[in-house]
């Protein structure tokens, strides 16, 4: 699709409206230095077993430059990466990380200004044992993820967009952001009154 750039330019709270809560990771994915800037790439999938951090670290060396590495792990007792691996990453062109466990090296990773989702930090870093295919499905922050899948994140939170749908999400989004645009505070406050004032009618509601 020739149209991922424009995706950087799309909240994730706007694709979260278009997708739905099934396809927004959950919040302990969270940006790990601040102001981060907004994350957004095709999804380049890892799969990483708990203690170990092997195919992160291969991963680095094959995803293509604008890539979001997204790892499934779930490991809360050992760091998947650390300053160098970021580093290289970065001078690689991979857009960011987006894990489902732990990195170290948090002010290396911040000085660097490289983009990393993740569910925290610990010193302690992983064994690099474990052999698994790179760019199979994972399930990362609780959303299923496939290579190639759009990937968005900031300090919203993070949204993955199906890449069959992207296009069409891509469409949308535009629409939902040019009604958007052309409508006031006031005009919003309006219609906003009006549709809570009839749901609390049809509920019962007095007052």
């Amino acid at each position: 699709m020739n149209d991922i750039n424009e995706f950087k330019n799309i909240s994730p709270t706007t694709l979260a409206d278009l997708l739905g809560r099934e396809q927004v990771m959950d919040i302990g994915i969270r940006p790990l230095w601040s102001p981060i800037p907004r994350l957004a790439g095709p999804a380049f999938t890892v799969r990483c077993p708990a203690g170990d951090n092997l195919m992160l670290h291969a991963a680095i060396h094959r995803a293509e430059p604008g890539s979001v590495i997204v790892v499934e792990s779930g490991d809360l007792d050992y760091a998947l990466a650390g300053g160098n691996v970021c580093a290289v990453a970065q001078r690689r062109g991979v857009a960011g990380f987006v894990a489902d466990g732990l990195i170290r090296d948090l002010a290396e990773v911040r000085e660097l200004g490289f983009p990393v989702f993740a569910r925290g930090v610990i010193p302690v870093p992983g064994a690099k044992k474990a052999v698994r295919p790179l760019n199979a499905p994972v399930r990362c922050g609780g959303v299923l993820v496939e290579a190639g899948d759009l990937v968005v994140a900031d300090e919203e939170g993070v949204v993955v967009t199906p890449r069959a749908r992207g296009e069409q999400v891509l469409l949308d989004a535009r629409r939902k952001l040019a009604m958007e645009a052309d409508e006031s505070l006031d005009a919003w406050e309006a219609a906003h009154r009006g549709r809570i004032d009839e749901l609390l009618k049809q509920g019962g509601f007095e007052g």
